[in-house]
């Protein structure tokens, strides 16, 4: 029984990092927690007696568990891919209130893991997917990770090496200073709210890029330039009554309410000072599941 409660013990203490890696590898919060779940049986029915580092184990074991939900999704996904513009699909945001500490939370989306990026990654083969996670963002051996997708290590490095060229071409370094970024997410907010198209094109990249994910309840969107989204932004304010300042995967974002429901969640890449890309989920059925009554 002792050794039981040890086992589950060392797994809880895991388990933060187990959730980053699937988040990473599903883009599902809800299907990450199922990732973990399934780790955690696959750890009660294994003899782990002589695994030297048990951590380095759950991550790869975590690994090859998200990597069937990823070929059984593949396998049968009906919509569109995430890089074809008839759908957008976005990945759950991990939200957080300013202000306040959460562990797990700073471990889930720890690395600058932002919705753009997550996006990224959704466009990634899962195999392409597996070997840039645990190696680029988990400093796991290409040795190890090459027997959880059945290919020599040569392989896997090529495959993690053209996942990392996608992922550098499509998601370019952005700006890293929060207090900077707070201070653009609020001028674009406050032209929004004002009405101010003069001002929103200032605070927008020209070529900037929005991304609306309604679900199946409320229509996609996908508007490219300035003057196209900052229409749309005068447009939506009007709807919103209510839009507090939050973190949205660790950098400044914003949810709004309307009667207060929450109606959105919005999270913006800024480079250079300005908004080069807006990712935002309206889907009903995925909001109400998030947490958001604070």
């Amino acid at each position: 029984m002792s050794d039981d409660i040890s086992l589950a013990e060392r797994f809880e203490a895991e388990r933060p990092g187990l959730r980053a890696v699937a988040y990473r590898m599903l883009g599902s919060l809800a299907e990450a927690e199922d990732a973990v779940q399934e780790t955690w049986l696959k750890l009660g029915r294994t003899d782990v007696s002589q695994v030297k580092n048990l951590g380095a184990w759950l991550t790869t074991v975590a690994g090859r568990v998200c990597l069937d939900m990823l070929r059984s999704r593949t396998s049968r996904r009906e919509d569109p891919l995430p890089e074809q513009e008839e759908s957008v699909r976005l990945p759950d945001p991990v939200v957080t209130q300013l202000g306040r500490v959460d562990p797990e939370q700073e471990v889930l989306v720890a690395d600058a893991v932002g919705i753009a990026l997550m996006v990224v990654l959704e466009t990634l083969s899962p195999a392409e997917r597996l070997a840039f996670v645990l190696h680029d963002m988990f400093d796991v051996p290409f040795d190890d990770i090459a027997p959880v997708l059945g290919r020599t290590t040569v392989s896997t490095r090529q495959l993690a090496s053209r996942a990392r060229r996608r992922v550098q071409g499509a998601a370019p370094a952005a700006d890293t200073d929060n207090a900077r970024k707070r201070d653009v997410v609020n001028a674009f907010l406050t032209a929004s709210r004002g009405g101010d198209f003069e001002a929103l094109l200032a605070v927008l990249d020209p070529e900037v890029v929005a991304r609306s994910d309604g679900g199946t309840r409320v229509p996609s969107v996908l508007r490219r330039g300035a003057a196209d989204v900052a229409s749309q932004a005068i447009t939506f304010a009007r709807f919103a009554a209510d839009a507090r300042p939050v973190l949205v995967n660790g950098t400044p974002g914003v949810v709004a309410f309307a009667g207060g429901r929450p109606m959105s969640i919005m999270s913006f890449t800024i480079r250079d000072g300005r908004i080069t890309g807006l990712d935002i989920l309206t889907d009903p059925d995925r909001l109400s599941a998030l947490d958001l009554s604070a």
